[in-house]
């Protein structure tokens, strides 16, 4: 029987790998954005833990609500990347100051 305990230490094993790849790997863009999805995927397993062992569907629908910011998130952030890429031809973090205009 899987419990509300082994869906929380999913989760929190998922943002734990997150934060760990957001302080590992601070140059690549791609890694980073990865590791925000990575959280916002540890939140929504917890959002949808509690909602089926409380039997409250509002966790459920507001995970709907953070996987459409997440797609936002990550169109936006995938175009910040190729016009990044096309000015500096580099993906690196520390060249996105370079671009102030």
């Amino acid at each position: 029987m899987i419990t509300l305990a082994h869906f929380l230490a999913l989760g929190a094993v998922l943002f734990c790998i997150a934060v760990a790849g957001i302080f590992i790997n601070r140059k690549n863009v791609i890694v980073l954005l990865m590791c925000l999805e990575l959280m916002l995927l540890a939140v929504n397993t917890n959002f949808v833990a509690f909602s089926r062992f409380l039997g409250d569907p509002s966790g459920q629908v507001f995970v709907f609500f953070i996987l459409t910011v997440a797609a936002a998130e990550a169109a936006i952030g995938l175009a910040i990347l190729v016009v990044l890429f096309r000015n500096r031809a580099t993906i690196d973090v520390t060249d996105i100051d370079k671009l102030k205009g």
